[in-house]
């Protein structure tokens, strides 16, 4: 299957990593992986913080760079989400709307295209020690892509997941949220990171980059052992 990659502006930035392990792992899975080298940011930080017409001029660059793929796929819940939620921000352009929802129907967050478009639930990956999981609100609550990547992450060799205490709230990343409310957000990450401490687990394990920026900074801070990883990092250990 030929995959184009949307990588997000955080692994663009800040994890280059995440995009080489999830380059690395649709490989290995037989698809054929291109990097559209138009894309830019899917405009979700200026639409959140109320420039939706600002905004707008990304979102149709993004449009414009893939609407002729076959699918698209995206190493983070939140931006995946973003380029479905198109289809509603040009209601009031018929054109544009349409075109948003061809590339709403093709876009997927990358362990929901492995579980359900691929149909693969182990992807051979090797990782020994304990680990837990912070399911990120974008990704969970919008996205509604739940199931997928305990799915995998269960099939990881050697990986014992262990539940995170109060999995369901935030980390107060909130892309613009940490920085207008920093006070709330470094209250909300403390909650978080004392979660993740309850487990003694040797990995905090996310799907979203930002979510793991916040929560790994924190870790970082408290000089805490707790190695963060994005999913598809664990996905293509070997």
């Amino acid at each position: 299957m030929n995959v184009s990659l949307f990588a997000t502006c955080i692994v663009d930035m800040f994890q280059s990593n995440v995009g080489k392990s999830t380059v690395e792992l649709l490989e290995r899975l037989s698809c054929t992986v291109s990097f559209p080298k138009g894309q830019t940011c899917c405009g979700q930080p200026a639409y959140n913080s109320g420039y939706v017409k600002a905004s707008k001029d990304t979102m149709k660059n993004t449009i414009r760079v893939f609407e002729n793929a076959e699918v698209i796929v995206c190493p983070s819940g939140s931006c995946a989400y973003m380029l479905k939620e198109y289809v509603h921000i040009f209601k009031d352009e018929p054109i544009w709307q349409e075109r948003a929802q061809r590339i709403a129907d093709k876009t997927y967050e990358l362990t929901q295209f492995i579980v359900e478009v691929l149909g693969i639930e182990n992807v051979g990956a090797k990782l020994s020690g304990t680990a837990t999981y912070h399911p990120s609100c974008h990704m969970t609550r919008l996205l509604k892509v739940q199931q997928a990547p305990m799915t995998l992450l269960k099939n990881v060799d050697g990986l014992e997941i262990i539940e995170l205490p109060l999995k369901e709230n935030c980390c107060g990343f909130g892309g613009t949220f940490s920085v207008k409310m920093g006070r709330i957000s470094e209250q909300m990450v403390d909650e978080k990171v004392a979660s993740v401490q309850q487990t003694n687990a040797h990995y905090l394990i996310g799907a979203d980059g930002g979510c793991l920026l916040n929560i790994g900074g924190r870790i970082e801070r408290q000089n805490l052992e707790v190695k963060t990883m994005h999913i598809a990092e664990v996905l293509n250990s070997r």
